[in-house]
């Protein structure tokens, strides 16, 4: 199998927490950190930030090239066409779909998921449709072709902004699987909607010194210190 690349999409103008991809948890910040949990990957073989064209995003733009990381602009809204021209502009085969408010992905869970898409001979695999892993460890894989079917195709703004409900909504167009973990965490979440969710990922980020952090590592803190679910309790019911 030819190369497999994440795109991030990441902007500025969250609504929820605006400027939350670049908010500092600890020496790193939400975006760097994400970047280098995915560094730890065996099979990615690059990593892109999509960002949009609007003048608040510049400094994602600034924070790439300082990092050396590749970047594409497109559309602010439709995310889909983002995705789909960043991945035509570097010529991509198969790519994994990231998003930046997910910090703390660990890169193990990544890799199994990449693991399976690489040996079986499905067109798009997730952990999310049936959820059973925490909040802030989504991952979506599939190739151009199926990126390039859903462009051409998803019509409603929710499938555009959302870059893979079309697959969800037409389940006879596409061979789908989703990986589940053997124990439902999806009760668990870390990524970062609300100021909450950031003092936790902080909290997190300080107290657990393994790099990159894992999920067994989120949990054997939990075991330890349970107080720290607290911090994001309300907000994690939204």
């Amino acid at each position: 199998m030819t190369n497999i690349s994440a795109i991030i999409q990441a902007r500025m103008g969250s609504t929820r927490l605006p400027g939350k991809v670049l908010m500092k948890l600890n020496e790193d910040t939400v975006l760097s950190l994400l970047i280098k949990q995915l560094k730890y990957s065996e099979f990615l073989t690059e990593i892109i930030i999509a960002t949009t064209t609007n003048s608040e995003d510049d400094v994602i733009e600034e924070f790439a090239k300082s990092n050396n990381i590749k970047l594409f602009r497109g559309s602010s809204n439709d995310v889909l066409d983002r995705y789909y021209q960043c991945a035509k502009k570097f010529s991509l085969n198969h790519i994994v779909r990231i998003t930046a408010d997910n910090p703390l992905l660990d890169p193990k869970i990544l890799d199994n998921i990449i693991k399976f898409y690489k040996k079986e001979n499905f067109d798009y695999v997730n952990n999310v449709t049936k959820r059973t892993f925490p909040y802030g460890t989504e991952v979506e894989i599939f190739s151009f072709s199926v990126l390039e079917h859903m462009w051409k195709n998803a019509k409603t703004l929710f499938d555009r902004e959302h870059v893979t409900p079309y697959i969800h909504n037409n389940p006879d167009k596409f061979s789908s699987k989703c990986i589940e973990n053997t124990i439902d965490y999806s009760y668990l979440h870390w990524t970062i909607d609300f100021i909450e969710d950031f003092k936790l990922v902080q909290a997190l980020t300080i107290k657990i010194k393994n790099r990159p952090i894992l999920l067994k590592n989120i949990l054997e803190l939990f075991v330890k210190e349970p107080e720290l679910k607290k911090i994001n309790q309300i907000t994690s019911k939204n």
